[in-house]
């Protein structure tokens, strides 16, 4: 049963790995994204340094990683190790896909901050709390023009949101403060990956999107 938990882990870790943002940017623009504006594999780099179009493709698919990632989790995985439990395998799943996107190991674990992955495993596990947190993520970023900061409090109001709203229809997912913990865990992940934002923010130097 444990081999079957750390296969889950690697598989997670892997499908974490494939960084689009790297991928497009060489093939679109000729460049590695990681080389050019905040030095982030991520989202909102791509869309300073590449372009919109490049941007929403690299948000697609950042987000169908998460996704992915539960999917095999639940329905591949935990159907074949019936031994397992498959909350867990959900939870390694989604832990283990952004810490694949945040250290991917095929382009020198320098990787993105985890937001789009991270809201992908959001709305598979429990799609009213990935919803409510991709509402509050876009309401602080359209009133503030900060994605780091709509990120941030969307990360820290996920575990929150696990104390009111309980998963217990869904079957793949333990509910209680296993399910806690897992929010916790996402949130730090999430905010680990944000620290130079927060020293910008504290600082009032944290850069600001044109909605122009």
């Amino acid at each position: 049963m444990i081999a079957t938990y750390i296969l889950m882990a690697v598989i997670a870790y892997a499908i974490g790995s494939v960084n689009f943002s790297v991928i497009l940017s060489k093939k679109i623009a000729g460049f590695d994204v990681r080389e050019k504006g905040s030095g982030n594999a991520g989202t909102t780099n791509m869309l300073r340094s590449v372009g919109k179009g490049a941007a929403a493709l690299t948000l697609l698919l950042d987000v169908l990683k998460g996704v992915i990632a539960i999917f095999i989790a639940k329905y591949v995985v935990g159907n074949i190790a019936s031994d397992a439990n498959t909350a867990i395998l959900v939870q390694l799943a989604g832990f283990f896909v952004v810490v694949g996107h945040t250290f991917p190991v095929f382009f020198g674990f320098k990787g993105g901050k985890g937001v789009a992955t991270s809201l992908g495993v959001l709305l598979l596990v429990q799609p009213l709390i990935g919803g409510i947190c991709l509402v509050f993520a876009l309401v602080v970023m359209a009133l503030t023009r900060m994605v780091s900061l709509g990120s941030i409090m969307a990360a820290i109001l996920f575990p929150v949101l696990t104390i009111f709203i309980t998963p217990d229809k869904y079957d793949y997912i333990a509910s209680g403060y296993n399910y806690i913990f897992f929010g916790i865990a996402m949130a730090a992940l999430v905010i680990f990956n944000h620290r130079s934002n927060l020293k910008r923010l504290y600082n009032g130097t944290e850069n600001r999107l044109s909605f122009k």
